[in-house]
């Protein structure tokens, strides 16, 4: 065990620095071929629109440098580990058919789509000449990839089983399909929805791969917890140029695979019921969007001035940073609370 603790540590470390020496090369790339953001204005959302007019032409696909370096030390330490099986480099592969398989090929096939929808953003292809691809099309996209990893649960693995916290499991059959899709788009999106502010999403997504690193360690699912390890530690390096003023966005190559590969590892880790407290900030996002299209819908009246909520408080005022800040705060404390639920349950469920 000790010397899994080390390897956590010192993976998520090498992350960290392999991440933030590799940044400017990228950086270099963005700014080099315009690759700004855009920022829409066609009159459906003039207050988003004000408040983030000076941010037009910040480079957005920064979410590269988080999949990026875990992609390259997945292939690295694995080849390493056939070239000297016999070597201590060896014990640091963490590429697993059984663990870390399935939420990398989750995390790789959402990061290409999300880098096709941020080019087509950026180089104004998009819906409206810009802006991406169109939310009925990257729902379906976003739902295809949600099916196979469904599938591949329920056939391959056999999976059917739900965890409540303090009840135990419960068998719930084929419904897990649609469940397993319903939490795959909807983390998706809600990350996606989140990162709106200069280092908004990174903070939450931080604390939820590491709570998840932590719950996949106390569970021994030692390369899972080296896998969150990973992202964390390249979080934590990109979030060091993305804080305000943001060098760089994280686009939807970083937010949506993210997001996809967090409910992955939510439901392979069977604790799907702990990310409304581990990723609190993103419900509360996805809430008020919800909140608001409704209220819009039935009563033609905004319960919000901006939706998603943190568009709500900048136009109340609150400086950016004060509310990148205060959300980081909120998805520490929640993320720990969701811990204590995991390790009194673990403790007291017999």
């Amino acid at each position: 065990m000790e010397f899994q603790v080390i390897k956590i540590l010192f993976l998520s470390t090498f992350a960290f620095v392999f991440t933030v020496l590799w940044t400017p090369i990228l950086s270099n790339f963005l700014y080099k071929y315009k690759l700004g953001k855009k920022i829409r204005n066609s009159g459906d959302t003039p207050i988003f629109s004000k408040l983030h007019a000076h941010k037009a032409g910040t480079p957005t696909m920064g979410g590269i440098l988080i999949w990026g370096t875990l992609f390259v030390f997945i292939l690295v330490f694995y080849y390493l580990s056939l070239i000297f099986p016999d070597s201590l480099i060896a014990n640091l592969n963490f590429l697993s058919q059984k663990e870390t398989l399935l939420p990398l090929g989750a995390l790789m096939a959402a990061a290409l789509i999300g880098l096709l929808d941020d080019w087509l953003d950026v180089s104004g292809r998009g819906a409206l000449g810009g802006g991406g691809l169109k939310m009925r099309h990257r729902l379906l996209i976003y739902t295809i990839i949600a099916a196979v990893g469904a599938l591949w649960f329920y056939f391959k693995l056999d999976w059917t089983l739900i965890h409540i916290p303090f009840l135990g499991f419960f068998q719930i059959s084929w419904w897990y399909i649609p469940v397993f899709i319903f939490i795959i788009v909807a983390t998706s999106f809600s990350v996606n929805e989140t990162d709106g502010l200069d280092g908004l999403a990174g903070g939450p997504l931080l604390f939820a791969f590491a709570s998840y690193g932590i719950i996949s360690f106390v569970m021994e699912r030692y390369d899972l917890a080296v896998f969150c390890g990973v992202i964390a530690g390249a979080l934590l390096a990109f979030l060091w140029f993305n804080i305000p003023p943001a060098r760089f966005y994280m686009g939807d190559t970083g937010s949506m695979s993210l997001g996809v590969t967090l409910g992955i590892i939510a439901l392979l880790t069977n604790n799907i019921l702990l990310l409304p407290f581990i990723g609190f900030i993103f419900l509360m996002e996805s809430v008020s969007v919800i909140v608001q299209i409704i209220s819009r819908k039935t009563r033609n009246k905004k319960v919000f001035l901006s939706a998603p909520i943190h568009h709500h408080f900048q136009a109340c005022g609150w400086p950016e940073f004060k509310i990148v800040m205060r959300f980081w705060l909120i998805s520490a404390v929640t993320a720990a609370i969701g811990l204590l639920i995991f390790l009194l349950d673990k403790t007291f469920t017999f």
